[in-house]
């Protein structure tokens, strides 16, 4: 490759070129903005620990850059290895801009804890019926445009998580057309953001602009290690 004039080749003017401009970054206050290139549809699939984890942490992202931000969670209503008190909803409550809502029911479905296997599809439901509703008050407002960062999420959001609908089909709870069905009805502007499932979900392939499969190598679980403050809850 050949040098030109209009290839810088000082460090400073390197740096300048790039999208940072060369400035270091740093915080600043969190006031209402709205993203330039959000839209996509993102899958989160795997046996490996960190799905939601990086689900929370793009809408933590997002959110700081005034962006706003609203988690719905399916299947996650607690278990005897869980506390009461989730360290990522106090953060979430200090978060201005990301707001959550949990729909799950107390156990796990199918893992015989004791918990009514109908209630756990009821709770599936209400979840998918609440996502819809999020989906259409989306396509009902301006996600060009800032929105209020402590406005409640029928007035809209950027950013969307479902999290663990995924699990929710992989325990035949919501059907995989249902879930192909809030794609396909999404706004253009809003970035949707689904998680869970250890079975590679063939049915949003073709649907889907992201797909990262998380991968166990290891995991502390499998030698009796229950969930820790801090780490799963």
């Amino acid at each position: 490759m050949h040098e030109t004039d209009d290839v810088p080749t000082d460090p400073d003017q390197v740096r300048k070129h790039t999208p940072g401009g060369g400035v270091k970054p740093g915080a600043h206050p969190i006031e209402p903005n709205a993203p330039e290139e959000f839209g996509l549809v993102q899958v989160w699939w795997g046996n490996g620990k960190g799905k939601t984890t990086a689900a929370m942490g793009m809408g933590f992202r997002a959110a700081g850059h005034g962006y706003r931000v609203h988690m719905l969670q399916f299947m996650k209503g607690g278990a005897d290895s869980v506390e009461a008190v989730r360290g990522e909803y106090n953060a979430i409550e200090a978060m201005p801009g990301f707001s959550y809502e949990n729909l799950g029911h107390y156990g796990w479905h199918g893992m015989r804890d004791g918990s009514a296997e109908d209630s756990h599809r009821t709770e599936a439901r209400a979840g998918y019926d609440r996502a819809e509703e999020l989906i259409e008050a989306a396509a009902d407002a301006d996600l060009t445009e800032a929105l209020s960062l402590d406005g409640p999420p029928e007035d809209g959001m950027h950013l969307l998580i479902l999290d663990e609908i995924l699990y929710a089909v992989d325990h035949e709870l919501i059907d995989p057309e249902e879930v192909v069905a809030l794609v396909e009805e999404k706004p253009d502007h809003l970035e949707l953001v689904m998680t869970g499932s250890h079975s590679r979900p063939e049915y949003l392939l073709d649907h889907a602009d992201l797909v990262t499969n998380v991968r166990k190598e290891k995991h502390p679980i499998d030698a009796g290690q229950r969930g820790r403050k801090g780490t799963e809850f």
